[in-house]
């Protein structure tokens, strides 16, 4: 897409010129990156960027039947909800014939403002609402103390029986890893065109990387982290059924939670834990599987904070159009 002219201060850019205006705002999320819109079109979205003098944000679009789209902008805006910019989201949105837009702030609950004149508060998150978020900060013999005592025996129980953790680039291996875990927990995965895909266009440029764990030779567990500024999101991970007393996960989450450090980053996001509150998830974890409880028992283990995401926002053009979707969805 080409920049078009600017339509009362807001102007509709590629994403080359998206790209330049996130050098500018270093602590935008990830799935606002020009990487992100890039992964997304290569599976049947369209993405357009808008900016304005002092925001913008990536808006994605999912083609529906009769040229209608669902627009969606997820972790956005960069910058303020200033007049300019809702206009220009307006204008893009019926440009593209919209039934609604889906606005996921990059916001917590209690942070939030209230959304913008014309939205309302949604019921159907496309992200995983809640999750937990490990402090970086502390050095790495403080962040292992708030570890759970369990935890913190199992990083080091790996380490102790030949468990060893590197970088690799074995897509096609990760996603035979990635069959096998959900085959074996009942999730649903990505075609394996998508991880090379976030490879190719997160690794090299130095926004992600795969860590393996191995223990002679043999890879036993993997997982894909993506930082940008100082945060880090671990978003894709599997593993194999094999040497599992090893205790492979938790020292591939403590060595990526350290790349996530020395590049920078402050905080660790383990990206998905069930939508309840912290008394709920501890007195239910130890008997559900179902859903994301299942890996809430891992991932409490590594002292994260309980956070929940602000949002959904949703934005009507076609009255009704988002009951629908929480139908199909079956969502409340």
């Amino acid at each position: 897409m080409t920049e078009t002219r600017p339509l009362h201060g807001v102007r509709f850019v590629s994403l080359e010129v998206w790209g330049a205006f996130l050098d500018q705002h270093p602590e935008a999320h990830i799935l606002q990156t020009r990487e992100w819109a890039q992964l997304k079109m290569a599976f049947g979205w369209r993405a357009v960027p808008l900016v304005t003098e002092e925001s913008g944000a990536l808006m994605l679009l999912r083609p529906l039947p009769l040229g209608f789209h669902v627009a969606y902008i997820p972790k956005g805006p960069v910058g303020p909800w200033t007049p300019a910019l809702r206009r220009g989201i307006d204008v893009l949105a019926r440009r593209h014939r919209a039934l609604f837009l889906l606005v996921e702030p990059d916001a917590w609950e209690e942070e939030a403002p209230t959304p913008p004149p014309g939205f309302r508060r949604g019921a159907c998150p496309v992200q995983p609402p809640r999750t937990l978020v490990v402090d970086l900060t502390p050095s790495e013999e403080d962040i292992l103390a708030r570890m759970k005592q369990k935890t913190r025996y199992n990083i080091r129980l790996a380490m102790r029986k030949g468990v060893r953790v590197r970088p690799w680039a074995d897509v096609e291996g990760f996603y035979a890893m990635l069959v096998e875990t959900a085959r074996r927990d009942g999730f649903a995965i990505h075609p394996p065109a998508y991880y090379r895909w976030a490879y190719n266009l997160f690794v090299p440029r130095g926004m992600a990387t795969l860590l393996v764990a191995e223990y002679q030779g043999e890879p036993l567990a993997a997982l894909m982290v993506f930082a940008r500024g100082s945060r880090a999101w671990y978003f894709y991970g599997a593993s194999t059924g094999r040497h599992r007393n090893r205790m492979p996960t938790y020292l591939l989450q403590w060595e990526a939670m350290r790349w996530a450090r020395a590049r920078g980053c402050r905080e660790y996001d383990l990206w998905g834990v069930p939508d309840e509150d912290l008394e709920t998830l501890e007195r239910d974890f130890t008997r559900r599987r179902d859903g994301l409880w299942g890996v809430y028992r891992f991932k409490r283990g590594f002292g994260g904070r309980l956070r929940r995401a602000a949002g959904p926002w949703v934005r009507e053009y076609i009255p009704g159009s988002a009951w629908l979707y929480r139908l199909l969805r079956k969502c409340g």
